[in-house]
């Protein structure tokens, strides 16, 4: 595939196009969950909520795919983001008219959640059309740059919108998002792939060249199952950091904030440093790295005592930066090592069966950190970190010394 001599200019206004979408869709998300929280005050109504929100991911994502790598990328963006616009827009005009229905708040979760199934695999595989594969590092990490940044400053800007507004007044502002990012994007212009996308699509048998895709290629598949553990590890850790705060350092609210802000802002420091100076050039070793060091800062987070708070903030920062640290390069490598006629369909795929992985981590951490205390789960989950970071290393270095000799590391 041909890449753009010149990919700096589309890459940044297509995120620069995206930013609109992600902000406001964080920001309306939050004002919708904390509008559920206040009509209800219940768990249960919550936890229907966040099913609504996982679902199109962990079912419809397997096949999401199929239609990404068969259709145009950028028009499937553009139709999500149309798609989650208009849901936004519905719930807003049945809240002027006074049909304020909890089952269509699920439906319009659903709805919303279903559009970034398709969004997010698009945009990551559009990518290293635009992008050549020796700069993906860096693109991914102003990528992710761009996405933790929204992820901390939505939820911020939803509060504050529903401390002076209503919420269908917020609704309008995911058509707005939609609205930028959707014009931007048609101004851009993406090299076409030389793959077929004509015919009768058979989903099933294009889902089975998405993972044959994967079990060709040795080191995604020897790197697949201890990315999947530091998921399930990983996640739940940022779940349970208010429970942190609250049970055994005895914070408030505020600590509270100021952790959830601490750990986002770790994420958005890395994913700048990345996308500056590109992360290290042995990928497996930089996620097997940072992998590790994760787990290192979770067991001292776990370790230290109950009067020393500032210092657990200290660590939380380092936690989030770590995250990042190994997320970004393990996509990045999909991105270079996937030919672009199946990246589609192995993003979608992967981010389904990590979308499954969450909720695993969460009934596994949950009983521990219910029965043992959550800084003991925080030390039994940094022991794992550290574990699967030096499995990931010993099974993968090989293909970092293959790197090193080839730029173009597709597999047949």
């Amino acid at each position: 595939m041909n890449q753009l001599t010149t990919w700096k200019k589309p890459f940044f206004a297509l995120y620069f196009g995206q930013s609109f979408s992600l902000l406001s869709s964080s920001a309306v998300q939050f004002s919708i969950i904390w509008w559920i929280t206040i009509e209800t005050g219940s768990a249960l109504a919550l936890t229907i909520a966040s099913v609504a929100g996982l679902l199109p991911q962990a079912i419809i994502g397997l096949f999401a795919g199929v239609w990404i790598d068969r259709f145009n990328r950028k028009k499937i963006i553009i139709l999500a983001d149309g798609i989650v616009a208009a849901s936004s827009l519905l719930l807003g005009i049945l809240f002027f008219l006074g049909i304020r229905s909890l089952t269509l708040v699920y439906v319009v979760l659903f709805v919303r959640a279903l559009g970034e199934t398709f969004h997010k695999p698009a945009l990551q595989a559009l990518i290293p059309q635009i992008v050549p594969q020796d700069e993906l590092t860096k693109a991914g990490g102003f990528g992710q740059m761009i996405n933790t940044a929204c992820t901390m400053l939505g939820p911020m800007l939803g509060a504050l919108l529903m401390s002076i507004t209503n919420l269908q007044w917020i609704m309008l502002l995911d058509v707005l998002g939609a609205f930028l990012a959707i014009v931007t994007l048609t101004t851009i212009k993406t090299p076409q792939l030389n793959s077929n996308r004509t015919g009768k699509i058979y989903v099933f048998q294009d889902m089975k060249q998405g993972i044959l895709a994967i079990k060709s290629n040795k080191a995604l598949l020897r790197l697949s199952i201890p990315m999947l553990i530091s998921t399930i590890v990983f996640v739940p850790l940022g779940i349970l950091l208010p429970l942190m705060v609250r049970n055994y350092f005895f914070g408030s609210a505020w600590h509270n904030g100021l952790i959830q802000t601490l750990f986002s802002l770790g994420m958005l420091i890395a994913a700048m440093l990345i996308s500056v100076f590109g992360g290290f050039k042995k990928h497996f070793l930089m996620i097997s790295l940072f992998t590790s060091l994760l787990g290192l800062t979770s067991i001292i987070a776990g370790l230290i005592p109950a009067n020393l708070l500032w210092l657990f903030c200290i660590l939380v920062f380092l936690m989030g930066s770590t995250g990042s640290g190994f997320n970004i390069p393990f996509t990045a490598y999909i991105q270079n090592s996937i030919p672009p006629q199946n990246l589609g369909k192995v993003l979608s795929l992967i981010t389904s069966v990590m979308s499954f992985a969450a909720p695993i981590g969460m009934f596994i951490a949950g009983p521990i950190a219910e029965t043992m205390g959550v800084n003991n789960w925080m030390v039994i989950s940094g022991i794992l970190m550290i574990v699967v970071g030096i499995i990931s290393y010993v099974s993968t270095k090989e293909f970092d010394i293959k790197l090193d000799r080839e730029d173009m590391i597709y597999e047949d």
